[in-house]
């Protein structure tokens, strides 16, 4: 191997985004910043391309990175780099005035190194820095335009990501003290010994998946972020939980073999009702993925690894996609409508699995996991995904651009088209590397039939709200933040109204001085440029620490 594609590759991909955010922080660039958001994963596309299948290490950095680049690794990172090129691309067409444009690229940049990092780390440590930069950077992305309602969302996502970095962080410290190894292999061959470690790293994981009833971030902080973050979000970002579960489950997961079944089937139906009470088209896509990750967490538990992989690939394009898909939609007027709709529709029916696409294959791989009625349940979501994309496809629809003549910018159709393209063609040239089946099977009459009796029922099912058009409720997006907001407003209320404790016990000298002192600190500490730096340079200094 020569330099290009040799042992540096891997982390040349994920210090070049890096080196390109903070390139968009110079002065000369920072109005130009987005320019580089296309450049930022293509080392790493290269690496998925051309990297033969092995490990690298660099025992300095951290507690001694371990890289590794396996089946599944290749096709997830393949996936995140397309999908970030191709969102990466849409953004300079989409941003007319962007708000803060060297902010957004490096915040961008950072989530994008740690999305790619999980698909790469072997070791534990790295790992988690990983997955813990793609989690807090992307809160950035969530609450860039700045609005109540981003603002909302990214309060949301934000406590919901310190839960699952808390649960991660145990559950890993756990199972690197029930193997004694940092190695992911050695922590996951240990985990079916330690309950507590693998419940942990489960729902940590689930909740970056979208695991019900840890969903709650994905409704909220999909549609406030902007199009092409909300691309990366669900397309991309959600699969740093689907490839920890890949690389930690064990072989042997105790309950948890059939509680994520359950969970995931629970996740596939409960998307599909909550999706279909929205109101806002991009709020749909995102209990879609709900219900998806659902599904694939089935798969999980059914324990097809490699399935889940390739099923996870496929929905990253095709979800991506969609998002994309929402802003073309929105830039077309109503003489290019029919040729722009038609296309949209084509990644919406691949995910509900419509014969001779894409999601057809992926559908057709996962069914050797299931039989009775798991196989029929699993079968039947078909039904529900085609309703619920066929919703958020009207409403976008009904967003469009009012100028008749309106057309969608080379930007922003070129990327969607490939995305679109990728999704439909890929598992083709994949399933026999995946699965157990070969293309040839999904051309039979019962997997023709298979695939098309759900998109039937879908059409039944739609055909009388179509005609009668009854009014259905409006869910709120996040649904359990509602409720469970509630509750905290009250409890906060009754606890406001308690009586404020008395006694000479309680009378400490000096509590109002250093109320004073940590309002002031906090004060000083909540302009992102001051409390950015300090947890910089608190990271680079663990860092250092750990090097040495």
């Amino acid at each position: 191997m020569n330099l290009v594609i040799g042992p540096l590759l891997p982390f040349v991909a994920l210090a070049w985004p890096l080196l390109l955010g903070l390139g968009a922080a110079w002065p000369a660039w920072r109005e130009r910043a987005l320019w580089v958001l296309p450049a930022a994963p293509l080392p790493a596309l290269l690496l998925a391309i051309a990297w033969p299948e092995g490990s690298t290490t660099a025992p300095a950095l951290l507690l001694g990175t371990v890289l590794v680049l396996n089946a599944p690794g290749r096709l997830l990172l393949g996936m995140v780099a397309v999908i970030w090129l191709a969102a990466g691309i849409f953004a300079l067409g989409y941003f007319r005035a962007p708000r803060k444009p060297a902010v957004f690229a490096g915040f961008w940049c950072l989530t994008l190194s740690g999305n790619l990092g999980v698909m790469l780390a072997a070791d534990v440590a790295t790992f988690y820095v990983a997955f813990a930069a793609v989690s807090f950077a992307a809160y950035w992305l969530v609450v860039h335009d700045g609005s109540a309602r981003a603002l909302m969302a990214g309060r949301v996502y934000l406590v919901l990501a310190l839960l699952g970095e808390a649960l991660l962080l145990v559950g890993l410290l756990l199972g690197v003290a029930a193997a004694d190894s940092l190695s992911i292999a050695a922590v996951a061959a240990s985990l079916s010994e330690a309950p507590l470690a693998l419940t942990c790293l489960i729902l940590g994981f689930g909740l970056k998946a979208g695991m019900v009833p840890l969903h709650m971030w994905l409704p909220l902080a999909h549609p406030a972020a902007p199009t092409p973050a909300s691309a990366a979000l669900s397309g991309a970002i959600v699969k740093a939980g689907i490839i920890g579960l890949i690389r930690f489950l064990p072989e042997d997961a105790g309950l948890w073999t059939t509680g994520l079944i359950l969970l995931g089937l629970v996740g596939a139906y409960g998307g599909v009702v909550a999706g279909l009470l929205q109101r806002n088209a991009k709020a749909v896509l995102a209990y879609s993925t709900v219900s998806q990750m659902g599904l694939v967490l089935a798969v999980l538990g059914a324990g097809l690894t490699t399935e889940a992989a390739l099923y996870a690939a496929h929905h990253g394009f095709a979800k991506a996609a969609l998002f994309l898909g929402v802003g073309v939609l929105a830039a077309t007027g109503r003489r290019a409508l029919p040729w722009v709709l038609a296309l949209a529709a084509l990644p919406a029916l691949s995910i509900a699995g419509a014969p001779l696409l894409g999601g057809a294959l992926v559908k057709a791989a996962i069914k050797p996991g299931f039989a009775g009625w798991l196989e029929w349940a699993v079968a039947l979501s078909a039904t529900g995904t085609a309703l619920l994309l066929a919703r958020a496809l009207w409403l976008a629809v009904r967003g469009r651009a009012d100028a008749a003549d309106a057309r969608p910018a080379p930007l922003l159709w070129a990327p969607w088209a490939g995305l679109i393209l990728v999704a439909l063609a890929l598992p083709w040239f994949l399933l026999a590397s995946f699965s157990t089946l070969t293309p040839g099977y999904v051309l039979g009459l019962a997997s023709l039939w298979d695939a098309t009796w759900p998109l039937l029922l879908a059409a039944l099912l739609a055909a009388p709200f179509l005609r009668l058009r009854p009014r259905v409720p409006a869910l709120p997006e996040g649904d359990l933040v509602v409720p469970l907001g509630a509750a905290a407003s009250a409890a906060m209320h009754t606890l406001r109204r308690l009586p404020e404790p008395t006694g000479p016990h309680l009378a400490l000298p000096g509590a109002t001085r250093g109320k004073a002192v940590l309002a002031a600190l906090e004060a000083a500490l909540l302009p992102w440029r001051r409390g950015g730096l300090l947890a910089a340079a608190l990271v680079l200094a663990l860092a250092w620490s750990l090097a040495g």
